[in-house]
């Protein structure tokens, strides 16, 4: 079977990478792997864990409704996104990652970096880049 990667938050561009990871599960018959990534320390309290658990059921039981075989991930270890969404396709064979674009400045991308270029550059596999709609 094949597998799908897509990297998941709880915003406008995370909500439309899953979609249509999503639709392309379904169109081919494949496992879909939703990956939450957070660094974790002291960014991340014990509120946020709580918050993310009851998000990522929510989105676990919105997939098995909708009939597809997904598995859910949370990953709070200390690496970057871009890395852990890449050691998950790697992992698995992915056939592609889904991950979600938002507007940004050049100016945050210049603080900020960028973990959609890593994520492009750097994937063992296809990289599938969904804009997030103006108004979610």
């Amino acid at each position: 079977m094949t597998a799908i990667v897509v990297g998941y938050v709880p915003k406008a561009e995370g909500r439309a990478a899953l979609r249509r990871a999503a639709e392309e599960a379904k169109l081919r018959g494949a496992r879909l792997i939703v990956v939450n990534s957070s660094r974790g320390g002291r960014e991340f309290d014990e509120d946020d864990a709580v918050r993310a658990d009851a998000e990522l059921a929510d989105v676990s039981r919105q997939l098995k409704e909708a009939g597809i075989e997904a598995q859910v991930r949370q990953l709070v270890r200390g690496m970057d996104v871009a890395e852990d969404l890449i050691a998950v396709a790697e992992e698995n064979s992915a056939d592609f990652i889904v991950i979600g674009l938002r507007r940004r400045s050049p100016v945050g991308k210049l603080i900020l970096g960028s973990n959609a270029q890593r994520i492009l550059l750097d994937a063992p596999c296809p990289v599938l880049a969904v804009k997030a709609e103006d108004v979610d």
